[in-house]
Order: C-alpha cells, then sequence, then structure tokens
C-alpha cells in the first residue's frame, strides 16, 4: 500500500500548480488557491530552492529558473490534474451524488474550489501530512465545508477501507477516486494493491485516475534528469511500467480501461499550440477506468 507523506516533490508539484495560476496567461490548469494555501513564505523558499538548484550548489538567474520549471517541474503535474478534474466534472455530471476519494491529497484544494454539493469528498492522507494541511487551513481561517472529510491513515499499519468507512464512506455508492504522482516511486506489486483496495470499495460504475510512467526505454535526457533529480530530493523512481502490465492489473481487479492517454496524446491535448515551452513529458501516461466487476474481457 502507498505510504504517503509531506515530501519535497509533492511541495514542489504545489508550488507548480501556484507558480502557473500566477504566471501563465495559456494555463493548462488554474489552481487558483494554491498561492494562497502555500503562503508567500513557503513559495519564495522553494523558489530560492529551485534557483540555489536544489542542492545550493549554485545561484540560477530568474530565467534559467523559469526554465527548468518550465522542462522538469510543470508539466506532468499541471496536465494530470486538468484529466482528472474534468473527468471527475464529467463523472458527476452523469452520476448526480457521488464520492470522490483523493488519495495522497497533500496540499490540494479542490475541496475549496468545489462547488457542486452533490460531490463528498475524502481527502486520504499520512496523519502527519493530513495534521499540517489542517494547521495550515486554520492559519487561513477558511471553512471546512460540511461534504468534506479528512481521512487519516497510516498505511503502514492501517488500511483505507476501514478508515474510509468509518468516516461515512458508503460503499454502495458511485465513488471517483484519484491516486495522482504515486505510482512512480513504487512497483507494479505495491500500486496493484492500492488499486486492489479501491475495487474493494467501488460500487458498478465507479471510476479510478491516475498517472503513471511509462517502463524506461531511449528517451530524451529531461527524462533521466527528472530522475536524478528526484533521488536527490531523496525520493527514487522505481522504473515505470507497460501498457499491458497496467491494463492486465486493472482488468484483475473489475476495471476496464475507458480512456488511456499516452504521452503524445497528452501532447496534443494540453500542450499543443502553446507559445511557452512547456511540452508533454516524453514518458509519461494518464488512464482513466471503470470499475465493471463481473465484466467479460475474453
Amino acid at each position: 500500500m502507498v505510504n504517503e507523506r509531506e515530501s519535497v516533490t509533492a511541495k514542489l508539484c504545489a508550488f507548480v500548480r501556484a507558480w502557473h495560476s500566477n504566471r501563465s496567461r495559456q494555463k493548462i490548469f488554474d489552481d487558483y488557491l494554491a498561492y494562497d494555501f502555500m503562503g508567500k513564505e513557503e513559495y519564495d523558499e522553494l523558489y530560492d530552492m529551485i534557483r540555489s538548484g536544489l542542492d545550493g550548489s549554485q545561484r540560477l538567474s530568474r530565467e534559467d529558473a523559469e526554465q527548468i520549471i518550465g522542462e522538469y517541474f510543470a508539466p506532468i503535474p499541471l496536465s494530470r490534474i486538468h484529466f482528472n478534474e474534468v473527468r471527475l466534472a464529467d463523472f458527476a455530471a452523469e452520476n448526480g451524488k457521488i464520492q470522490y476519494v483523493i488519495c495522497g491529497a497533500g496540499s490540494d484544494t479542490f475541496s475549496f474550489r468545489n462547488t457542486n454539493e452533490n460531490i463528498e469528498i475524502f481527502e486520504i492522507d499520512h496523519p502527519d501530512t493530513q495534521r499540517y494541511k489542517l494547521e495550515r487551513i486554520r492559519e487561513l481561517e477558511w471553512n471546512i465545508p460540511a461534504n468534506v472529510h479528512f481521512v487519516p491513515v497510516d498505511f503502514e499499519k492501517e488500511r483505507m477501507c476501514g478508515k474510509l468507512i468509518e468516516a461515512g464512506f458508503d460503499p454502495q455508492k458511485k465513488t471517483f477516486f484519484s491516486i495522482l504522482g504515486v505510482s512512480y516511486y513504487l512497483t507494479l506489486d505495491v500500486f496493484s494493491d492500492t488499486l486492489r483496495q479501491m475495487s474493494e470499495l467501488s460500487s458498478l460504475g465507479s471510476g479510478v485516475v491516475f498517472d503513471y510512467p511509462i517502463k524506461t526505454g531511449e528517451f530524451p535526457r529531461r527524462v533521466g534528469k527528472l530522475e536524478e533529480i528526484t533521488e536527490s530530493l531523496g525520493e527514487v523512481m522505481r522504473g515505470g511500467f507497460d501498457y499491458n502490465e497496467v491494463s492486465r492489473a486493472l482488468y484483475s481487479l473489475g476495471f476496464q480501461i475507458d480512456t488511456y492517454m499516452p504521452p503524445e496524446k497528452v501532447q496534443r491535448e494540453y500542450f499543443d499550440g502553446r507559445t511557452d515551452d512547456l511540452r508533454a513529458f516524453e514518458n509519461v501516461s494518464l488512464i482513466s477506468a471503470t470499475y465493471t466487476a463481473g465484466y467479460d474481457y475474453e
């Protein structure tokens, strides 16, 4: 199971959402609350960390720092959250009252951007990470909507299923699960255990969205460079999966893939025609799948 925790890479993803919302005229995704949630102090700290080469070994110009943010840090978080929230909106429009489970919610701001009261939201995260988030919400004096539930899970000791049900989750209701930015650091067996718990909680027609890295092949230098960067931050990428492995894992658990976006399609959907240098990462795919237990895949 996934052991979510507060991490530098998670903070960088939140930083990217704030940076893009504040600076880009061609928004892939506008997380207009990201900067407020982070606060100027933490935002500036992360920006300075990037300018220092992440390890304090140099002092980059602002222009070079912006280039690094756009090349290495921005494309994956921005495209996957757009993909996820568009599918969530469609799922809610089609099914009415639904549940939305955000695995490893971190600094996700959907609970406060959401205007659809038919979406019951369950934010799952490690207790320490969630404690930090709740403290930040109190500092900001944001009101937690009645349809939002915070579910702390220590994945080394607890199962997601039981904790969600204790928090009021109803396995009979259609549910949309998201698990973004997690598969990069896991073996397929461990990631599949997360999907297995989702399948145990899913009623027919429930859905899941996630991103994953394609098993390493002959990719451009920035793929290897990003792996080096994350490793220097203490988070080692595990090499990725191929599509056949992912599809078999999903089908074995009762999920049928309904949307598959390989890198070239992500490029066309979110990055073609841009006037800046943002472009899709060459080894990242996006998937949404529907729970159809009992479906005959032969």
